[in-house]
């Protein structure tokens, strides 16, 4: 075989071979690329199964300090349990003194006292005979007393009076006059208003399911089942709740700066054709300290789209502060402000020295947010300018150095990081602005508690009734007002005033008014 062809087919022969050498070493990197993600997935799997749950920075000890002896393997070894030297070594240890522990239970003031006196049987001296007298006395332990609750079978009887002297004067019309008892809360129910209050508490404050509250109630004398409250609940929200909660929207409307989050949740009977098994949603709108008293509003949906978010917000001007979910862009008249509270726990699955450096960031972040916190608006815009500003434009200058890609945590903390970037800056411009959405989290845990407990709603009206007892509730509770007693004095009075024809009169039973401030506050 001439010299030429075997040299032209050993050519081809090292090409073909770079080529398939080639192809090999980029699926080897592909694959590496896949394990290295489905490594840190099994990681992070098993920490989500048997790690802590809490987003406190691991990274960072209190004052600074780190540990002596992370990084020295003597202490990561397993104890000698073989024979190890009999040299005795004393020590002498100085204990302080500690003060006795206060107690984690005690009584709240103005609580009624009962005494019970407890006296000598004989008050005869064994020894001469003759009467003892009395020394002195020891209060030796107090404990609570539980008096169950009572019910009662109340009657309103009105009273008919006649004049009978106008009654026997035939040039006269006689005059009756006849009492008028209050308006029922629910006509043609046995349920008052103490009942409702009661039965809205237990569901939306502790969250007992319906069903469980039908055997306290009849432990207590109602005859009831799981059907007749859940109908008095949706009755309840429909008739003297809803229109609290639409006066409720139209004051938070009126706001600039608004929380928002949802959660999904599930309802039965779904009015979109869709199984029961789909996911529906209550959407949380709150408030933000600054801006007057605090208002926690949900909203039922059966979708997280964002048709349900610009429905619900019509007429609403300002920002709104919320996570990276896509439906919280392009809305008519609103900024949106994202969250650093998810940006960190995004670094902080990445579990590596980069991941250390992203969470570090942000941790010095919210250092500079507890120092500002008592600074008005005005002066923490300043503030943040000054410290703030500086912090997160080096967090961003180091991701935009940094060779981060692929499909791993790491990778995905800096995507997620500079895809929002503009919404994560929006907070050093306004001091009203929180640099978290935690307000509205907070605001829906709740919702998530009760959603564990009574699991579902059989109806949309159902769902539409929960939303707006869990918005009176919240309110209620993030303006200091006992919510059960709240209930007791709105079911008592709304139903005998005229609030359709003149819806002012609400005004006053708002949970943060002047009104219901002097007579719900909850105790301390």
């Amino acid at each position: 075989m001439p010299t030429e062809k075997v040299t032209q087919l050993l050519e081809e022969q090292l090409t073909y071979m770079k080529k398939q050498n080639d192809q090999l070493t980029n699926q080897n990197k592909e694959l590496s690329k896949q394990i290295e993600v489905l490594t840190e997935q099994v990681r992070y799997l098993t920490k989500l199964l048997y790690g802590s749950k809490s987003e406190k920075s691991k990274y960072q000890a209190p004052d600074g300090q780190c540990s002596l002896f992370d990084d020295d393997p003597f202490f990561n070894e397993p104890e000698h349990t073989g024979e190890q030297s009999t040299e005795t070594v004393t020590y002498t240890v100085v204990r302080k003194r500690h003060n006795k522990k206060k107690r984690n239970d005690s009584f709240m003031d103005g609580l009624e006292i009962e005494e019970i006196h407890h006296h000598p049987e004989n008050l005869q001296c064994e020894c001469c005979q003759s009467l003892m007298t009395e020394i002195g006395s020891t209060i030796v332990r107090e404990e609570a007393k539980f008096i169950p609750a009572t019910m009662k079978r109340v009657q309103h009887i009105e009273h008919a009076y006649e004049c009978r002297s106008c009654k026997k004067d035939s040039n006269k019309d006689s005059q009756i006059k006849r009492g008028k008892a209050p308006q029922p809360a629910i006509l043609r129910s046995i349920a008052g208003p103490t009942v409702l209050a009661k039965l809205i508490y237990d569901k939306f404050i502790l969250y007992l399911p319906l069903y469980r509250q039908v055997k306290e109630w009849h432990r207590y004398g109602l005859l009831t089942n799981d059907k007749n409250l859940s109908n008095w609940v949706i009755r309840t929200a429909e008739d003297w709740l809803l229109p609290l909660y639409n006066r409720m929207k139209e004051t938070l409307m009126k706001k600039s700066i608004l929380h928002v989050d949802e959660t999904y949740a599930q309802v039965l009977n779904r009015s979109d054709g869709k199984p029961a098994q789909s996911k529906a949603y209550n959407w949380v709108f709150r408030s933000v300290g600054s801006q007057g008293p605090a208002i926690v509003l949900f909203h039922s949906a059966l979708s997280r789209s964002r048709e349900i978010l610009t429905d619900f917000m019509k007429g609403f001007k300002g920002t709104i502060i919320c996570d990276g979910y896509s439906a919280y862009h392009d809305v008519p008249n609103i900024h949106f402000a994202n969250c650093w509270a998810h940006v960190r726990r995004y670094w902080l699955k990445a579990e590596s020295k980069n991941g250390r450096i992203g969470v570090d960031y942000c941790d010095r972040l919210y250092r500079l947010e507890r120092k500002f916190k008592k600074l008005r608006p005005s002066e923490r815009r300043k503030a943040r300018q000054k410290e703030s500003k500086p912090i997160v434009e080096a967090f961003f200058k180091w991701i935009d150095e940094s060779p981060f890609y692929g499909k791993n945590a790491l990778a995905k903390a800096a995507e997620y990081t500079l895809k929002h970037a503009e919404g994560l800056k929006a907070f050093l411009y306004d001091g009203r602005i929180e640099m978290d959405n935690n307000p509205a989290e907070n605001a829906i845990r709740p919702n998530v508690i009760g959603r564990k407990n009574w699991l579902f709603s059989v109806s949309e009206s159902g769902a539409d009734a929960n939303a707006i007892c869990l918005s009176l509730a919240e309110t209620a509770k993030a303006n200091g007002i006992d919510f059960y007693q709240y209930l007791v004095k709105v079911l008592s009075e709304l139903p005998s005033l005229p609030i359709h024809q003149q819806p002012e009169i609400l005004d006053r039973y708002l949970p943060w008014s002047k009104t219901i401030c002097e007579s719900c506050a909850m105790a301390k």
